[in-house]
């Protein structure tokens, strides 16, 4: 089969869908030579091995290129190069195809619809726009965790047995190290906590920045390091930050280049990540591959990845967050030593191998149905 991936998140950001995008493409080339991908790209470089690179570059002047480019260019192209299957990793798409060519749509989480509020005002509307009729015409859907296929099904029943769940994996160059050089040039001393991500609302870090006061006041003297880029409607975030009475022991970090992350999780007394919702939670895999413990919400699909590892947390309450620190600063040398031989092996069960393999079964089935004549 001819497999195309719309692979623009490889070239256009930083984030999440960035990473899936990546690691996916790697982990399917690795192991499928009966396959040919063909990726439609922004930018040639950096090329991927193993896989055929179609570049259209979007010059970003304005939506109207950018919607040109994705409901005509692409969908030209991948006619003209008569692909099987279109995998859209970033559930935006593929549009304009014809009947006979296999729709794959990946769905990391749906908070635009869950929690509009959180979301800038133009990707609410394109996802109420847009998504129900992707979907529709969509032959598989991948989720990253039960609990997203779940909301999906129940916001799009129709779905039914078109809807897989596949966990994700963690980069395979994450483990415990014992260098800090890059924590040395940040001016980054232990003890410290660790949270990781885009800085926006969903991620609760006001009341994180709430649960950090509790704790220094009852007496704890670590640091909070605040890694990722700033993201969309982080105003209160930066309001409370500017205001906090312990202002000058939280160090913002900006993005982090993935070789940096292993010296943060490893140095971390834990990684905190307090979200509201996560279609999976990649930084609770990543921190306990390097041995970090990890507090997180225990609501949406963070137990599907924390298991009975994670201290879990009520994300509504500050409280409740500044507790859970304060037990995990309290363990000994021997549980804490426990608690990161747990971390390692049950992150081991969470691999890219075996999300593509998931994946790649999941095409080989459409392979065999009937196509369709016709576009749509």
């Amino acid at each position: 089969m001819k497999i195309a991936i719309l692979a623009d998140p490889i070239d256009n950001q930083r984030g999440g869908v960035h990473v899936y995008t990546r690691e996916l493409i790697t982990a399917l080339v690795e192991q499928d030579q009966a396959n040919e991908y063909i990726l439609v790209r922004e930018k040639a470089t950096p090329a991927i091995p193993g896989t055929q690179s179609l570049v259209v570059p979007n010059y970003r002047f304005g939506l109207v290129f950018a919607a040109f480019r994705m409901l005509f260019i692409i969908p030209f192209l991948l006619r003209r190069h008569k692909v099987d299957v279109v995998l859209e990793p970033a559930h935006f798409g593929p549009f304009n195809l014809p009947r006979r060519v296999h729709r794959v749509t990946v769905i990391h989480d749906l908070t635009p619809l869950l929690f509009p509020q959180y979301h800038l005002w133009h990707s609410q509307l394109l996802q109420r726009l847009f998504l129900k009729g992707i979907l529709k015409r969509a032959s598989l859907v991948i989720t990253n965790s039960r609990h997203t296929q779940k909301d999906v099904l129940a916001h799009f029943p129709f779905l039914k047995g078109r809807v897989i769940a596949a966990h994700l994996g963690a980069n395979p160059d994450l483990a415990p190290v014992e260098d800090r050089s890059w924590l040395d040039r940040q001016g980054i001393e232990a003890p410290y906590w660790l949270t990781v991500g885009t800085i926006e609302p969903r991620k609760n870090l006001v009341r994180l920045l709430d649960a950090y006061q509790q704790y220094r006041q009852e007496g704890g003297e670590a640091l909070l390091v605040v890694a990722g880029q700033r993201g969309w409607k982080s105003e209160a975030f930066f309001g409370a930050l500017s205001q906090h009475p312990y202002r000058q022991d939280i160090r913002l970090t900006g993005f982090v280049p993935d070789e940096a992350l292993p010296q943060l999780y490893s140095h971390a007394l834990a990684m905190i990540y307090p979200s509201e919702y996560e279609g999976f939670g990649l930084p609770v895999l990543e921190a306990m591959c390097c041995s970090c413990p990890v507090i997180c919400s225990s609501v949406s699909s963070l137990p599907e990845v924390g298991g009975e590892v994670a201290y879990y947390v009520d994300y509504q309450q500050p409280a409740s967050i500044a507790q859970q620190m304060h037990a995990v600063a309290r363990l000994d040398d021997q549980g804490r030593a426990q608690l990161k031989r747990r971390a390692v092996r049950w992150a081991a069960q969470f691999t890219w191998k075996a999300h593509a393999d998931a994946c790649r079964e999941a095409f080989q089935k459409l392979a065999v149905k009937q196509p369709q004549s016709g576009n749509v």
